[in-house]
């Protein structure tokens, strides 16, 4: 193929794609076909997945386009699809991009409505798939303790409600113990 037929830019299924990639890579960009599902749609369509993407022209491009909207039109066995015994319709379909997290969340939130164990779980954040929870897993909650700074006893912060910082070892054995004066000659007479 001459360089004036190369393409530098693809749209494949709403994604763009460099032309330099190899085909097999290309198509695996896309979500919902991985590098598996994009061998088997290579081979059925007999195209070399060592071609770069850009060489590629537009009757393979709308092969390959046909063919990943709806695998199971090849002759894909049902196991290669993504979306098997659909809910809401009973058939076996293969989902990408934006339809695959869409179907996804509702999946999801069709568990949450039903109070299922898996949407109790996605519910309050928790694993789902059995995984264990004790040690990994934790989200949010506390950081650390926050240590509080006592006040001192007696004086007038205690009185008027203001902490200090808690005293220290060194500053408390620094300083001495007050004494008890001795009763004054005045207090005595009374």
């Amino acid at each position: 193929m001459s360089a004036a037929e190369y393409k530098h830019i693809l749209r494949i299924a709403g994604k763009d794609i460099d032309g330099s990639r190899k085909i097999i890579v290309a198509l695996s960009i896309v979500k919902g076909i991985g590098h598996n599902l994009a061998q088997v749609l290579l081979q059925s369509l007999k195209i070399n997945p060592n071609l770069r993407l850009g060489f590629l022209t537009d009757k393979e491009l709308a092969d390959i386009e046909s063919a990943i909207r709806d695998p199971a039109r090849l002759g894909m066995p049902d196991w290669y699809l993504n979306r098997r015994k659909d809910m809401e319709t009973g058939s076996n379909r293969h989902l990408i991009t934006s339809d695959l997290d869409f179907m996804i969340s509702n999946d999801i939130e069709r568990e949450k409505a039903v109070m299922s164990w898996r949407g109790y779980r996605h519910m309050f954040g928790l694993r789902v798939r059995g995984q264990c929870t004790r040690t990994t897993g934790r989200k949010g909650g506390a950081v650390g303790v926050k240590k509080l700074a006592r006040p001192m006893p007696g004086g007038q912060a205690a009185a008027a409600g203001v902490t200090q910082p808690a005293a220290t070892a060194t500053t408390t054995a620094a300083t001495p113990a007050k004494v008890k004066e001795a009763p004054s000659k005045e207090s005595e007479k009374k």
